[in-house]
């Protein structure tokens, strides 16, 4: 089978050159092993009940036994023994090379489970479930890191090949490379499924308590788990607070209290299911004004879909519904095209309604203010709020004793349409299906 090249190739090579180990995290069947098996040479499989336990009975006499092998080294699912950690610290730490290991994880570790946090000798790194770009369906011609970098940047008049119809399809099968083994499209869409399956009946009960004190995975309700996934899903790309959360699940949940709620939510985050956008806070009105719950979201719109029970058929006459389904694919791409520059999400949104749908800000400070609109209808309205916010920020800077505030290096409308053009008030409108990193 031909290896899709993912937006994290490079990185992982630049991390393998600098650190001693790599920790590669995310949600299971984004592609993780794959990627990572391009450039191991020797291989570690935990989830292989043959290895496994014959590998913990070594970690429990000499760990350091696991880590022979020709470098680097991938040790999969490592968190299945933790100790493994440290193991590869002390390991980096007398090797004295970089590039010897490469973990990774389908949950977050509590820190409470390591001894060291490993900070200067592995270094972390997230990856997502596939792009659009990465899945080929995208056809890429708008870069942006090209609209970060230059600002004469030619884009009008370039077409993604995307209907309406095959985006509403995209967000439901979903970034899992799995599907796109499966020939046929009907088919496809069961990989979602499953994933919400496998995540209420055993992922779930893999994670220990958030307040554990006895360091053993917890027993949790698939039921429950279903409920608050299908909660969240219809509050997606929404700033809709827990205690509302709390009362859509007890619909369906009797007497569920806030304390086992957060447990859930805790755990479908170590679990890299769900991944919020928080607010961005710049000075440029009062604190009192700008909203700072999180934004919900998972790490791929097919979760939501899937928690749901929707099909694209459904989604197609449902097209409000969609909008925020697209926001969530929309951030997810986003958040896989900038993970090079170092990107970060946040939202923009205050009590006056003004609001940007996502700020983009980059390891070296530069940001991007941006937009999802469906339809053309919508992107005068999104590029007003944009143009807006723009003005707030030269305001303040305007005014004096302010510390001064960067002004936006890109104003961004991501759209379901078809073609990318830069208005006259430079604002750039760019389909989804056009865009890479």
């Amino acid at each position: 089978m031909e290896y899709l090249h993912r937006m994290v190739d490079s990185l992982l090579s630049d991390n393998l050159e600098t650190f001693g180990a790599t920790l590669v995290e995310g949600p299971k069947w984004c592609g993780k092993t794959t990627t990572c098996r391009q450039l191991a040479r020797s291989i570690l499989e935990l989830q292989d009940p043959d290895i496994r336990d014959v590998a913990i009975q070594n970690a429990t006499v000499k760990p350091s036994l696991l880590l022979q092998g020709d470098t680097p080294r991938l040790i999969d699912e490592w968190q299945t023994i933790p100790v493994l950690w440290d193991a590869v610290r002390v390991a980096v730490d007398r090797r004295s090379l970089p590039g010897q290991f490469i973990l990774t994880g389908s949950n977050a570790v509590r820190k409470e489970d390591i001894q060291h946090t490993g900070t200067g000798r592995i270094t972390r790194m997230k990856m997502y479930p596939m792009s659009l770009f990465e899945s080929r369906d995208s056809n890429g011609t708008v870069s942006l890191k090209e609209l970060f970098d230059n600002p004469q940047y030619d884009i009008d008049g370039e077409q993604s090949d995307l209907t309406i119809e095959r985006l509403v399809f995209l967000a439901c099968r979903g970034g899992w490379p799995a599907s796109l083994l499966v020939r046929k499209e009907q088919n496809q869409l069961r990989i979602a499924t499953d994933y919400i399956n496998s995540v209420c009946q055993t992922d779930i009960s893999t994670i220990e308590g958030m307040d554990a004190t006895d360091n053993k995975p917890r027993r949790r309700d698939p039921a429950i788990a279903r409920a608050v996934l299908q909660s969240y899903a219809r509050n997606i790309s929404t700033l809709a607070k827990r205690k509302n959360l709390l009362v859509d699940v007890e619909t369906h949940i009797e007497s569920l209290s806030d304390k086992t709620l957060d447990d859930y939510l805790y755990t479908l985050r170590r679990l890299f299911v769900i991944e919020d956008v928080a607010a961005w806070n710049p000075a440029i009105r009062s604190s009192a004004a700008i909203r700072s719950s999180v934004k919900r979201e998972f790490t791929d719109p097919s979760i939501a879909v899937a928690a749901l029970g929707l099909t694209p058929q459904q989604l197609l006459l449902d097209m409000r519904t969609f909008g925020f389904v697209f926001e969530t694919m929309c951030i997810r791409d986003l958040r896989a095209y900038s993970q090079r520059l170092g990107g970060v999400m946040n939202y923009y949104h205050d009590r006056y309604d003004l609001e940007a749908d996502a700020v983009l800000h980059l390891q070296d400070g530069r940001y991007t203010l941006i937009e999802f609109k469906l339809g053309s209808r919508e992107i005068d309205m999104g590029a007003e709020h944009l143009l807006e916010i723009k003005r707030l920020v030269q305001e303040h800077n305007k005014s004096e004793g302010q510390v001064p505030l960067r002004e936006p290096d890109l104003l961004l409308v991501l759209t379901g349409g078809q073609m990318a053009y830069r208005r006259a008030d430079g604002v750039c409108v760019v389909p989804l299906g056009c865009l890479r990193d």
